[in-house]
């Protein structure tokens, strides 16, 4: 005995009505009706992974190159200044999760060139230690941080920085800071400048450090700020995302006058905004699967309605108003399931070839979707998570359940009498 016989009749019985016959031209319109329906469930269910995806391609990407200038976790000090700071980079490298560290100062300031001024953050680096904790080393042109010397007035600047100041390397610049403590008069602040010359060029790809950040020997930004020590150590994870928790045990185990930050602190408003979109968007495009879904109401109301005879059959045989809903709702549900499997198995295709696909659709119609000029990016990135995929085959059955619910209802509410009436 096959399978199928094994199973209640209520499911033989919604499996037929599902791949309904060819014999009549009803049917065969029943049939076009449900895999109608089937598609739009494919269709948004396939929309939906493959945006998000790319959403989470994009978040991927701009994490992995805002993380490239930023530290995964940073101590820094209440008073600006850490002289006991190889201590606490001890300490720190206690942490199985920490597997680098290195000492930084940062300032605000100015650079200035000829007749124009722009605003800059100085930060001071210990070379050969920043380059365990970022790839920015990677990043300029000279592959190395080398030529920060300390006493030597070298700094490496942002690529958007460098070309507003019309600067490349080996032009010199003059750096304005606020100069520590009170200035001689009330309402003026006193400054202090000194020269210094372009070692190198950095291309983070992340607009907002490649145009406001620079670099400079650790002790040369002490020197500016009137320090004898660096304000804080970066710190390097083997997993970024346990930067939180590692940021937590950190703050617990060291003085108080410490303060503990990681990345997605320093991002909060940012990875918010990201968290807001894609869970909008996640919204938007289920009401596409919710369409599809519903369409099933009519469908299964079609199908009642030309199924009346069959229906005071069985009643007549004695099954019961809730084997007839079962019928229709398991009819609902296998559409819904189909067309859930059917979207899966695209999306998923789909997200997985981006890389292939979208460079393809540019030559065939030659458009260019990302323009590196304005994104910094010129390939379309994608990230398929498999928790979106099982989240959003949940919601589509779901949904499709749902509006089973009131045709399957009103099919075990028919009356064999009055069905059988004009048969």
């Amino acid at each position: 005995m096959s399978i199928l016989h094994r199973l209640p009749y209520e499911w033989l019985i919604g499996l037929r009505y599902t791949r309904a016959g060819k014999r009549a031209s009803r049917n065969r319109f029943l049939s076009f009706i449900s895999l109608i329906s089937v598609a739009g469930i494919a269709l948004g269910v396939a929309a939906l992974i493959v945006v998000l995806s790319v959403m989470n391609g994009f978040e991927k990407e701009v994490t992995a190159r805002r993380l490239s200038v930023l530290a995964h976790v940073e101590v820094m000090a209440g008073d600006g200044a850490m002289p006991e700071w190889r201590a606490v980079e001890q300490q720190a490298l206690r942490n199985p999760a920490i597997t680098a560290a290195a000492p930084f100062a940062e300032i605000q300031g100015m650079l200035l060139r000829e007749d124009t001024m722009k605003p800059v953050v100085i930060r001071g680096v210990l070379p050969e230690a920043e380059v365990r904790v970022s790839d920015i080393a990677g990043q300029t042109h000279a592959r190395n941080l080398d030529a920060l010397k300390p006493g030597a007035n070298n700094l490496v600047l942002g690529s958007e920085l460098a070309r507003s100041l019309d600067v490349k390397a080996g032009d010199k610049v003059r750096l304005l800071v606020a100069a520590p403590g009170s200035s001689a008069q009330p309402g003026q602040i006193s400054t202090r400048q000194r020269v210094f010359t372009v070692a190198d060029v950095f291309d983070s790809g992340n607009y907002q450090f490649d145009s406001a950040l620079a670099f400079v020997h650790v002790e040369d930004a002490e020197s500016l700020q009137g320090l004898s020590a660096p304000g804080g150590l970066r710190l390097r994870l083997a997993d970024m995302y346990a930067a939180p928790k590692v940021a937590i045990e950190l703050a617990r185990g060291l003085d108080q006058r410490l303060f503990v930050r990681d990345w997605t602190r320093v991002n909060a408003t940012w990875f918010a905004a990201v968290q807001s979109q894609k869970r909008m968007m996640f919204v938007i495009l289920t009401m596409i699967i919710a369409v599809a879904a519903f369409n099933l109401v009519s469908t299964l109301v079609m199908t009642v309605r030309d199924k009346q005879a069959d229906i005071a059959i069985l009643r007549t045989l004695g099954a019961s108003p809730r084997s007839i809903m079962r019928i229709f709702v398991i009819q609902g549900t296998l559409v819904g399931v189909l067309g859930t499997l059917l979207g899966v198995a695209i999306g998923v295709l789909f997200a997985l070839n981006v890389d292939v696909i979208v460079p393809a659709i540019e030559h065939a119609f030659g458009v260019q979707f990302l323009s590196k000029d304005i994104y910094l990016i010129s390939e379309v990135p994608s990230d398929l998570r498999w928790g979106d995929v099982a989240r959003i085959g949940g919601v589509a059955v779901l949904l499709a359940f749902v509006a089973t619910l009131y045709p399957s209802w009103s099919a075990a509410r028919l009356q064999p009498a009055a069905a059988l009436r004009y048969e």
